[in-house]
């Protein structure tokens, strides 16, 4: 039996910033979603987040049957789009002062089929709830979570950890290009998928976030609630998501 799904997205500048560095991108059909967090000062991050949603999903139209591919022809396809991306944002920040150093982080799902691919590069997130349970499917790129990694330091100070929000892996340098590693998730009715960047998570738990999808009937209005949470929890980030119902 086909799985469709159902979608919402959220995207504001937020109380602390003039401008957004954010940019969202869904599939009309419904075949691809992205969430990037552009990075750089002035224009240079909005120029990288969006090209990174421009020039991937011009590049996964191109690669992906998403009615017959399956398993190593859609992961090949998303790497090779990732790295496109990375590889022109890289080539502008050359070419133009205007633009150097610019970076963003990229979180994308796509559907082909009743399965989704799922890939992420620098802190944007990822997060399936499933029975009523929440998972994060995306490991940020961060040096507080390379610390959490090697043990060096406890889930409480990495949440506070002065480097939490410093990237090591992002859109726009030589790692960006090392591979987006996407995961393979079958759908199964009533899985719920949000996709955030990190003005989103930075005020809000994975509890808070489970709450949230949880009570919410439709996709829109979980982006919006989740949104608003953030907000309200004094988040100083542009704030952005993408709510996904499965059914």
């Amino acid at each position: 039996m086909a799985i469709s799904v159902r979608w919402g997205t959220v995207s504001i500048t937020g109380n602390f910033r003039e401008n957004n560095e954010d940019r969202v991108l869904v599939d009309k059909q419904g075949r691809y979603f992205l969430v990037a967090d552009g990075m750089g000062g002035q224009c240079a991050g909005e120029k990288a987040s969006e090209m990174a949603v421009e020039l991937i999903s011009e590049k996964l139209s191109q690669l992906v049957d998403f009615s017959q591919d399956t398993g190593p022809k859609v992961t090949a396809a998303i790497d090779q789009a990732v790295d496109y991306a990375n590889v022109e944002i890289m080539a502008l920040g050359e070419l133009d002062a205007n633009y150097h150093n610019m970076g963003t982080t990229i979180a994308l799902i796509v559907k082909a089929g009743n399965r989704i691919y799922v890939a992420g590069i620098g802190d944007s997130r990822v997060y399936m709830l499933r029975d009523g349970k929440i998972d994060r499917l995306t490991k940020d790129h961060s040096l507080t979570d390379a610390l959490l990694e090697a043990g060096t330091i406890t889930p409480e100070e990495a949440s506070r950890h002065r480097y939490r929000n410093v990237l090591y892996r992002y859109l726009g340098t030589k790692e960006g290009s090392s591979g987006s590693k996407p995961t393979p998730v079958d759908l199964h009715a009533g899985d719920r998928f949000i996709m955030c960047s990190d003005g989103a998570t930075d005020g809000l738990s994975d509890k808070d976030l489970e709450g949230l999808l949880k009570t919410s009937a439709d996709p829109q209005a979980a982006a919006e609630s989740i949104v608003a949470a953030a907000q309200k929890a004094g988040s100083r980030d542009n704030i952005s998501c993408v709510a996904i119902f499965a059914e």
